[in-house]
């Protein structure tokens, strides 16, 4: 849906129905966008997010007639309202076609599957090439529908599409015809130029031509992981979300997944703990998945410390875990045990709503100002956990040795390294 002005954005949303996702049209970035759950929240964008958005112009002609300035920012750049798929795994596929210059011929470069779940900021997101849970069936059906839409787009040089799957449905969350942000990490994951292929795609040369055929599907894994800036900003929230809060990108190789996610973190200047204690504190739908992750790291021999919540759902689970009071709850509570240097490691998921990520924000921060590894989704802890499980076994490769592992790759990783 798109709106106009504040009536119809409420009109909009009663339509869609919660959850769904809002932004701006103009915007890049994910810049004032946000997942809406209820009629609280889309009062608060309306009323409280959207007014930071005008500019001073039209402040000055309506100066005391805030709904005033609204309409008319929206009367020239609506807000666009989308159903949000809760739980569906986000995935990127960049690809190269010739089509603009007479050729039929596409080639699907990487098929990246996020560790986050939709509703994260792709720019954001951690991913992995090749995907670590997709089934082979699911990943041919996201490149033949990339395929066609390259072909029917009449696409010259490369494309980005990003997919959303949800109980097995694909669904297509934007098309991008020109290159992505994710190129120099698929082009150092598969050792094809892809830049250099779509500059001569788009001058004309077919990528027949150009020698361009047969996906490249290493035999390794290759994580892409986000770096934010976080500690340069006091005050800055450390929470994701559909607003890009990133600055720059780095990439880990392994034999595994949990391997190249271990050295991802490395180069984006986490370091994952080897013993200790890890806080947990998570919202009521992910405890089911806390009591897995839980019981993996307290195999590994880390102490769990949650809150009082988390920790009778662990209790309950049989794994064994200390509770701590919240802030709010008084002294001595976890933000004490953080600045103690207690916590080798912090889990904390929140309800979307203002009061719950405001009541939790100590707990981010204290973390940050300390440099302890934090983890503010459950994807994001689950592959923390599968990495933690093999750390001490981590080896180093330079590229070259990785490219010349790529010759007769087309099978990819075996099964067991998944």
């Amino acid at each position: 849906g798109i709106a106009w002005s504040v009536e119809q954005a409420r009109t909009v949303a009663s339509e869609l129905g919660f959850p769904l996702v809002v932004r701006p049209s103009y915007v890049l970035g994910g810049r004032a966008m946000q997942i809406i759950h209820d009629e609280t929240m889309l009062q608060s964008y309306l009323l409280d997010t959207v007014p930071g958005l005008v500019p001073e112009d039209i402040k000055q002609k309506y100066p005391n007639d805030k709904t005033g300035q609204i309409n008319t920012l929206l009367g020239k750049n609506p807000l666009l309202f989308d159903t949000y798929l809760q739980g569906a795994i986000e995935v990127d596929v960049d690809c190269l076609c010739d089509a603009a210059g007479g050729g039929k011929t596409t080639y699907v470069a990487g098929v990246m599957q996020h560790i986050e779940e939709a509703g994260i900021h792709s720019g954001d997101s951690a991913c992995s090439l090749p995907a670590y849970t997709l089934d082979r069936a699911t990943i041919d059906e996201l490149e033949r529908q990339t395929a066609a839409m390259a072909l029917a787009l009449k696409v010259g040089g490369l494309m980005n599409v990003q997919f959303a799957i949800q109980d097995g449905v694909v669904y297509v969350l934007e098309v991008n015809p020109r290159a992505s942000r994710t190129v120099p990490y698929v082009s150092k994951a598969t050792g094809r130029p892809l830049a250099k292929i779509a500059a001569r795609c788009m001058a004309g040369i077919s990528l027949d031509r150009q020698g361009v055929e047969g996906e490249v599907v290493p035999p390794y894994y290759s994580v892409k992981e986000a770096v934010f800036p976080f500690i340069k900003f006091p005050g800055v929230d450390t929470i994701l979300g559909p607003e890009m809060k990133s600055t720059g990108e780095v990439m880990g190789v392994g034999e595994t997944f949990g391997e190249a996610f271990v050295k991802s973190q490395l180069a984006a200047g986490v370091r994952l703990p080897e013993k200790g204690k890890v806080f947990v504190s998570v919202r009521n739908s992910d405890k089911p998945r806390a009591v897995e992750m839980s019981r993996v790291l307290h195999g590994l021999g880390f102490q769990i410390v949650a809150t009082r919540g988390t920790a009778a759902a662990l209790a309950e689970a049989g794994v064994p875990a200390t509770a701590v009071n919240k802030v709010a709850e008084g002294r001595p509570h976890i933000v004490d045990m953080l600045v103690n240097d207690e916590i080798a490691m912090v889990v904390n998921t929140v309800e979307e709503t203002r009061s719950a990520i405001h009541d939790s924000y100590a707990i981010r921060r204290a973390a940050l100002n300390d440099e302890i590894p934090t983890f503010t989704t459950m994807a994001g802890f689950r592959a923390a956990a599968i990495g933690m499980q093999g750390m001490r076994a981590l080896e180093a490769s330079s590229i070259q040795e990785l490219h010349r592992r790529l010759d007769g790759a087309a099978a990819g990783p075996r099964e067991d390294q998944r």
